[in-house]
């Protein structure tokens, strides 16, 4: 068979592609990746027993709006990037917007706050527990995440990882809210941004593995 034969038979009842398939599996395994959490964090850690008062609700709020602000930004690029050639005009930078959003509340409720209050708004009571949970309870939603993105075969891997780490990130800490008893504004800053980014850094540093093709 000559090559033209040969590329006419490939042509032949050529659909278009599903430009939606990466779209509805990222969906899929973003819903998969929150019910799973949210479920880790209430059989390993329960919900915290004021959940249902006045002041607990408002931090809740806070923290699950940080959060999903998070995952709604991280989610909106990872689609771009799941895509061959997706990180091309690319730019992240409303990625920030959360965290900088965070930092300014935070600095404007230490500023409104005696400095002898600084400590304890800061660290709270676990800060430790904060620490450790939210980057564990990730680790689930980030393998979700990563079983949906490698379909896609993106080609910048390290930057993927990074943006799938970040939205397993939000995920855990909007799942360990439920169980979060440290309710101040630098606290989430701190320990919810801080931890965040920890699985960011290490989505980035695994990305290259795991979404190899």
């Amino acid at each position: 068979m000559k090559t033209n034969e040969l590329i006419a038979a490939l042509s032949r009842h050529v659909e278009p592609a599903d430009r939606g398939v990466i779209r509805r599996s990222v969906g899929v395994a973003l819903v998969v990746a929150t019910v799973l959490a949210l479920g880790l964090t209430v059989l390993l850690l329960g919900v915290r027993a004021d959940v249902m008062t006045g002041s607990a609700v408002g931090f809740l709020v806070a923290k699950v709006a940080f959060a999903v602000a998070i995952i709604a930004t991280a989610s909106t690029y990872l689609l771009r990037l799941a895509c061959p050639g997706g990180e091309r005009n690319t730019a992240s930078l409303w990625a920030i917007v959360p965290f900088a959003a965070a930092i300014l509340l935070a600095a404007v409720s230490l500023g409104s706050a005696p400095s002898s209050l600084w400590d304890r708004m800061i660290l709270g009571n676990e800060w430790w527990e904060c620490l450790l949970s939210i980057p564990i309870i990730a680790i689930v939603p980030f393998a979700v995440l990563i079983w949906a993105v490698r379909k896609a075969a993106p080609t910048n891997l390290a930057r993927t990882g990074a943006f799938t780490g970040l939205i397993a990130g939000g995920v855990s800490a909007l799942a360990y809210a439920l169980h979060c008893t440290d309710d101040s504004l630098p606290f989430i800053a701190v320990w919810y941004g801080g931890t965040i980014v920890l699985c960011t850094v290490a989505g980035a540093v695994l990305g290259p593995r795991l979404l190899r093709w």
